[in-house]
């Protein structure tokens, strides 16, 4: 496997956050392989701020490993991604390094189809995680900003629950409670709504709303008509091809000549 190398671009030191004015984020020719298979080769597309957009395409597509490659979990073999004035490379593998950490940290937020919460903790410690950054804060204001992120959610006796305890609506409700404390300006979401019923998936459609609103960029890896609705762009992957820039959510996608075979 391969991970991006980092261009020298000049980057705020975190006092300004990303979403705060206008910025695009941006696939140049990406390609990645697995052995000799080929999930895109020269994938391009531009997204702007301010937007939802659904990620879409048949099991096998990479619809996955594209947000895997954009949050910097995952290498890529060529090409260049650009998330406001950060640029990341594909090319040989390496260790992740303080620029792609400080990305994660202060620009990037996932949310995962399987929560990512650390099970044996309970609610409160898992959400302490991205005040972590938030330097200044102390811890009266840190417990009510919790409070906070906890009523907006619809849980607002959960913090001293184990996470094990929870059905699979409240862990995702959890992992919301956990991305509005991060206050991120790119969201990676992961087929967010799957397992949930309509309460919990309306819930999670309607605060990942709200973060495009308030001027993020949000990418959703779906297979349902439903959330594609909500979202006002749309990419359409398909294996060893790769979509033009995203159209409207009502336009079909119409693959483009790829760059590899």
């Amino acid at each position: 496997m391969t991970a991006p190398t980092t261009e020298a671009v000049s980057q705020p030191a975190g006092t300004v956050r990303l979403k705060e004015a206008p910025f695009t984020l941006t696939a140049a020719h990406i390609t990645k392989s697995f052995g000799s298979r080929t999930l895109w080769g020269g994938l391009s597309f531009t997204v702007e701020s301010g937007t939802m957009t659904a990620v879409t395409g048949p099991s096998g597509s990479g619809k996955t490993t594209l947000l895997n490659c954009i949050g910097l979990l995952e290498g890529f073999d060529a090409g260049r991604i650009g998330i406001g004035p950060w640029t990341f490379t594909g090319g040989p593998r390496h260790r992740l390094g303080g620029r792609e950490r400080a990305c994660q940290h202060n620009v990037l937020g996932f949310l995962f189809q399987n929560y990512g919460l650390v099970e044996n903790w309970n609610v409160r410690r898992n959400l302490t995680v991205p005040l972590r950054h938030r330097k200044g804060l102390s811890a009266a204001a840190r417990s009510a900003m919790i409070d906070q992120a906890l009523e907006r959610v619809g849980l607002p006796s959960a913090q001293h629950t184990m996470i094990y305890t929870l059905s699979r609506g409240e862990r995702q409700r959890v992992a919301l409670a956990r991305l509005i404390l991060k206050e991120p300006s790119v969201i990676l979401a992961d087929e967010p709504t799957s397992a949930l019923d309509h309460s919990d998936r309306d819930l999670v459609l309607r605060t990942l709303q709200e973060q495009a609103d308030d001027g993020a960029v949000v990418l959703i890896a779906t297979h349902s008509d439903h959330v594609i609705e909500h979202c006002t762009r749309h990419i359409g992957l398909r294996q060893g091809e790769t979509p033009a820039s995203p159209r409207s959510a009502q336009s079909k996608m119409v693959p483009i000549t790829p760059d590899t075979p």
